[in-house]
């Protein structure tokens, strides 16, 4: 994560390239993660001084993003011992796993039906903490890109930003139980981005900053087109352009 300043952590200009807090930052980070089952039910999370340490953050900035994890019920702390993830009950949804090239093909064939509609209907749903999950998601982006390197994990948040913003839970949840295989195709796509050079990472870091501002602006029409063209770009660079006929199997 890109060093920055506690003067961030506090407030913040609007538009596009806006720097959410620094709390904001790592809540949704911490959020992301226990909800991504990174850190399962019951866990310990790391120490106070490991997870300031490994955000770049005061102890103060980290102690706010953990008690709004707390007041949502997410972690409770235990006198003594730290702060623990509570297990959430909730149906399961799952997908077998990713075996072949042809199942991260079929993962883009799904992606892109599922993700064009809900970015639409996020531009006609969007509040402000989606659109701060949003611009949060964007920001590591940016810093990742800044340094010529790609984060999954910022761009499998903001694809799952987008699903939680259109504000049906059905999307989110299908984004959720894909996350493994969405990762499998994010990270080989990464790979050939980090190979094709710093011009290839900006230019798939500005199709994620158009989503952003069409979502933004409520204009659901160009955000479903430029969330398709996103996905196929990305689908179509990882393939070299050259599908797998997929009635064969």
């Amino acid at each position: 994560m890109k060093d920055v300043t506690d003067q961030e952590a506090r407030g913040g200009a609007e538009g596009p390239r806006a720097k959410p807090g620094l709390a904001d930052r790592v809540y949704h980070l911490l959020h992301g993660r226990i909800s991504n089952g990174d850190y399962p039910a019951n866990q310990k999370l790391p120490s106070e001084k490991a997870l300031a340490e490994e955000f770049g953050v005061s102890r103060p900035i980290l102690r706010e993003a953990l008690e709004r994890l707390r007041e949502q019920g997410l972690i409770h702390s235990r006198q003594g011992a730290g702060s623990f993830v509570r297990e959430i009950r909730s149906v399961p949804l799952g997908f077998a796993r990713v075996e072949t090239i042809a199942d991260i093909q079929r993962c883009y064939e799904f992606r892109i039906c599922i993700e064009t509609m809900s970015a639409r209907l996020a531009a006609a749903r969007r509040d402000e903490e989606a659109l701060g999950e949003l611009a949060t998601a964007l920001s590591l982006m940016e810093g990742a890109t800044d340094s010529l390197t790609h984060r999954e994990d910022a761009d499998f948040a903001f694809h799952l930003a987008v699903a939680k913003a259109a504000n049906n839970q059905y999307f989110e949840a299908s984004m959720r139980a894909l996350r493994e295989h969405i990762h499998v195709g994010m990270k080989m796509h990464g790979q050939s981005l980090m190979t094709d050079g710093a011009k290839a990472l900006k230019n798939v870091f500005r199709e994620h900053s158009a989503i952003f501002a069409a979502i933004r602006d409520g204009e659901g029409e160009t955000a479903e087109r430029l969330m398709r063209d996103h996905l196929t770009h990305s689908r179509d660079r990882l393939f070299g352009g050259t599908l797998i006929d997929l009635s064969r199997g």
